[in-house]
C-alpha cells in the first residue's frame, strides 16, 4: 500500500464547489482505469483542464539515477520533448526534495526563477508541479505552466492538486499490482500451454512441449498452419487437434490426401462439379470446402498437388472463393485450412515446382513435428499407449525391450512404432514384451550393406517387398516409396 499523504480536511474545505465536483469525477474515473498508460494521459489531461493550464507534462522519476524523463506532454512543441530545460528540472528537484505539490505564483519576479531562458523565451508566469507515488516514493511529477496572457494558478489550485495527487497515486497503485498480476497470468498460461496435453498427441519431451504450446497458441486464432514433419510424425493429429481447440470445434473437420490422385479426381473432389460437367456427372455435388464451411480443412501432402490446381487453391486462400468444375458461379465459403507435407516446400518454390505465393499463403503459421528419433524420453509413453490400445488384457514392457526401442533411428517415426508394437503383441505370449518380440528390420526391404545387385535389381526388390506388404495395393505402395502411382505402374510394366 502507497504511503499516501493525508491532506487535511480544512484544506478541502478550501477549494471551490467546482474543483470539488471535479474531485468527486476524477475519483469516480481512475478507478476505472486499469493500464498506467491510459491514467498517465487521463492525469495530465485532468490538470491542464481543472487548474486551466496553458501546457502540461507528466515526467517519470528514476530515484536510482536521479533522472527525469517526459512520458506525456500537452501543447509543447514535439521537438523539445527529449529534453527537460533547466528552469523545468530546476522546479522537478524541488518537487521531489519536498515531496508535496509546488506553486509558483509569479515566476518572473522571483530571482532565483526569471533567470532562466525558458521563462523568457515562452514568458512563463505561473508553474505548478505534483508529485505522483507508487509505495511512498515518487514515482513521477505532472508539471503544469501559465503564460502572461493567462491567469496566474491559485493556492485554491494547490490544495486541489494536493486531493489530486492522492487519488492518481491510490489508482497507480491499483494498476501497477493489476499489471503485474496480468503478466503472472500471461507467464503461467504460456508454461501451462506448453506442459497441456495436445488431443491423441502423446509426449513430454521438450520438443513435444514446444509443440504443444504452438498448437495451443494458434489454435485460437483463425490463420492457416502449415505442418511440417516426416512421414509419421502425426501430421493429422496435429490438425486436428488444432481444430479440437480452436473456436471451431463444433463445425467440421474434413481431411483430403493430396498425393497420388489423378489431377481430375482432386479437383472433383476439392472443388465439386456442376451436372453435366464430364461423363458420369448426372447431378451437382459439393466439394470438399463447401462441405468444410465454417469448419476446417486438412490437406495432407500438400507439396504433391499440380501447377494447375495450386493455382486454384491460391485463390480459395486469397479471398476465400470457390469454383465448381463445369461451374461459372463463384461460391464463397468461410472454412480455416491447415496443409501438411513432408517435403522442404520452400526449396520446391525456390526452384519453381511449387508456386511462391502459395507458399507464403500456407507458411502463416508453420509447425514442425519431431521425429521420434529427437524425442525418445517419450518412447516409453508411446509405447504403453499402443499396449494399451491393442492388448487384450494387460501387457508390461520389459527393460530390455525398452532399450531395444530407444536405440533405434526409427525412419517411420510413431507410426512404425506403432506397427512394431502391434507385431510384439502378437508375438508376445502375454506376459511383459521381450526383445526378441521387438521386431526392428525396417519392414523387411533390402538394405544396402547386405545387396550385391544393381540399383535396378535394388528398385525391383524394394517395390516387391512394398508390394508384398500392402497386398499389392498400389497406392499404398507409392504412397510409401515417396512415388507417383504411375511410377509404380511403369515400374511393374518394366518387370513384365
Amino acid at each position: 500500500m502507497s504511503d499516501i499523504r493525508i491532506t487535511p480536511l480544512s484544506d478541502l474545505r478550501s477549494i471551490g464547489k467546482a474543483q470539488f465536483e471535479s474531485l468527486y469525477h476524477i475519483s469516480r474515473l481512475l478507478n476505472r482505469l486499469v493500464y498506467q498508460d491510459s491514467l498517465i494521459e487521463e492525469a495530465l489531461d485532468l490538470v491542464v483542464k481543472v487548474i486551466h493550464a496553458e501546457r502540461g507534462l507528466f515526467v517519470r522519476y528514476d530515484a536510482e539515477g536521479n533522472a527525469f524523463s517526459i512520458i506525456a506532454a500537452r501543447n509543447v512543441n514535439r521537438e523539445r520533448l527529449t529534453d527537460l530545460s533547466t528552469f523545468s528540472s530546476g522546479i522537478l528537484q524541488q518537487v521531489i526534495d519536498k515531496k508535496a505539490p509546488c506553486l509558483y505564483h509569479d515566476v518572473q519576479s522571483d530571482p532565483n526563477l526569471s533567470q532562466f531562458e525558458s521563462v523568457l523565451i515562452h514568458q512563463i508566469k505561473s508553474v505548478i508541479g505534483v508529485p505522483i507515488f507508487h509505495q511512498g516514493e515518487i514515482w513521477g511529477v505532472i508539471l503544469a505552466d501559465s503564460r502572461e496572457d493567462r491567469r496566474e494558478f491559485t493556492d485554491e489550485n494547490l490544495t486541489f492538486l494536493d486531493f489530486f495527487s492522492n487519488l492518481v497515486s491510490l489508482a497507480l497503485d491499483k494498476i501497477i499490482r493489476f499489471e503485474a498480476l496480468e503478466q503472472e497470468n500471461r507467464i503461467l498460461e504460456n508454461r501451462l500451454q506448453a506442459t497441456q496435453a495436445v488431443p491423441d498427441m502423446i509426449g513430454e519431451s521438450q520438443p513435444m512441449r514446444q509443440m504443444a504450446a504452438m498448437i495451443h497458441r494458434v489454435a485460437r486464432t483463425d490463420a492457416t498452419v502449415l505442418i511440417l514433419g516426416e512421414s509419421g510424425t502425426g501430421k493429422d493429429l496435429a490438425a486436428q487437434a488444432i481444430h479440437k481447440l480452436s473456436a471451431r470445434k463444433n463445425k467440421p473437420f474434413l481431411a483430403q490426401f493430396c498425393g497420388s490422385i489423378p489431377d481430375t479426381l482432386l479437383e472433383s473432389e476439392l472443388f465439386g462439379y456442376k451436372k453435366g460437367a464430364f461423363s458420369g456427372a448426372t447431378s451437382d455435388k459439393k466439394g470438399l470446402f463447401e462441405v468444410a464451411d465454417q469448419g476446417t480443412f486438412f490437406l495432407d501432402e500438400i507439396g504433391d498437388i499440380s501447377a494447375a490446381l495450386q493455382a486454384k487453391l491460391l485463390r480459395v486462400l486469397q479471398n476465400q472463393e470457390i469454383m465448381r468444375l463445369g461451374d461459372h458461379k463463384i461460391t464463397r465459403v468461410n472454412v480455416r485450412i491447415i496443409a501438411a507435407t513432408n517435403k522442404d516446400l520452400k526449396a520446391l518454390a525456390a526452384t519453381g515446382e511449387f508456386r511462391e505465393d502459395l507458399f507464403y499463403r500456407l507458411n502463416v503459421f508453420p509447425i514442425v513435428l519431431p521425429p521420434l528419433r529427437e524425442r525418445r524420453e517419450d518412447l516409453a509413453l508411446l509405447a504403453e499407449h499402443f499396449i494399451r490400445r491393442y492388448a487384450a488384457r494387460e501387457v508390461g514392457l520389459s527393460a530390455a525391450a525398452l532399450q531395444k526401442l530407444r536405440d533405434y533411428h526409427w525412419p517411420g517415426n510413431v507410426r512404425q512404432l506403432e506397427n512394431v508394437i502391434q507385431r510384439a503383441l502378437i508375438l508376445g505370449d502375454g506376459g511383459a514384451l521381450q526383445p526378441d518380440q521387438i521386431i526392428l528390420d525396417d519392414d523387411g526391404d533390402p538394405t544396402l550393406p547386405d545387396f550385391a545387385g544393381t540399383l535396378k535389381d535394388l528398385e525391383i526388390q524394394l517395390l516387391q517387398a512394398r508390394l508384398k506388404k500392402y497386398d499389392g495395393n498400389r497406392t499404398l505402395t507409392a504412397r510409401s516409396l515417396g512415388v507417383s502411382v504411375r511410377w509404380v505402374q511403369l515400374k511393374l510394366k518394366e518387370m513384365g
